[in-house]
């Protein structure tokens, strides 16, 4: 188990575990203002990543996306399929996430502090319609500053020095923005302190744009449906899930335990 030394409560505690040597984190959403606290004020930048069942393929085989995650300060499943592997292979009980839900807490958490927001990425209209949303929903959580997410390359560096001046507590990153995720991993010594989060589509939520999965399908795995109907072929996807229900097998068979990712 992992305990936070500054001011986290002994109860609180955080589990970091291991599938397939990609690391998750065990904590119950009703500490997670308690553990977002105790990173905002341990100082210096700390990623979140929300890993899906293809981030965890992905980070066994790209090196820089593994460093990665190994180095992010919380790991939060989100894909059912990553629970259940990690019963399967070590009889671990590991809670899952809906991503909106996740950072809906993060950012009720941020507001309780009046802390402060930067928003990148997603294209103009999506952009201020989320920022408007956002504020009406969370009044006294400050928003410093937004940038949409097709910016030219000569741009990037006002940009990062834009974020560095903000300083926010928390940089939301989302669509548009080239690379991806990893362009958090590839600027971290040029952001400042704060909390970064890849936040995929969440701006397009938001906005109103797109609806989150229902909390029936979320709860049972079924929101994969929802994705393959928007992209059929995404059903493809079931060469790759295969492939980890095999690792999984292997795991099970040949390595129990699955050893702390390296």
């Amino acid at each position: 188990m992992d305990t936070e030394n500054s001011g986290l409560e002994p109860e609180i505690l955080r589990e970091r575990v291991s599938l397939l040597k990609v690391p998750m984190d065990t904590i119950g959403l009703e500490h997670l203002g308690d553990i977002i606290r105790t990173l905002l004020d341990s100082g210096g930048g700390k990623n979140i990543v929300l890993l899906s069942l293809w981030d965890l393929l992905r980070a066994r085989r790209n090196k820089e996306y593994r460093a990665y995650v190994l180095s992010a300060a919380l790991v939060i499943p989100i894909s059912k399929s990553l629970v259940g592997g990690a019963r399967f292979v070590s009889d671990k009980q590991v809670p899952r996430y809906m991503p909106f839900d996740f950072v809906v807490r993060l950012l009720s958490s941020l507001e309780e502090r009046e802390l402060s927001l930067y928003l990148l990425g997603g294209k103009l209209r999506t952009l201020r319609k989320a920022e408007k949303n956002i504020r009406q929903t969370f009044p006294y959580l400050r928003i410093v500053g937004r940038y949409v997410g097709s910016f030219k390359k000569s741009q990037e560096q006002s940009i990062l020095e834009a974020i560095r001046k903000a300083s926010p507590s928390l940089l939301l990153v989302g669509k548009g923005i080239a690379g991806g995720e990893q362009w958090i991993a590839k600027h971290d010594a040029l952001l400042p302190g704060g909390l970064r989060l890849w936040c995929s589509d969440l701006y397009e939520i938001f906005a109103e744009q797109r609806k989150h999965p229902s909390r029936y399908s979320f709860d049972h795995g079924l929101e994969w449906i929802g994705f393959c109907l928007q992209k059929p072929i995404r059903v493809f996807k079931v060469f790759p899930y295969l492939y980890y229900k095999s690792l999984l097998l292997v795991y099970r068979l040949f390595k129990r335990g699955d050893p702390s990712p390296k």
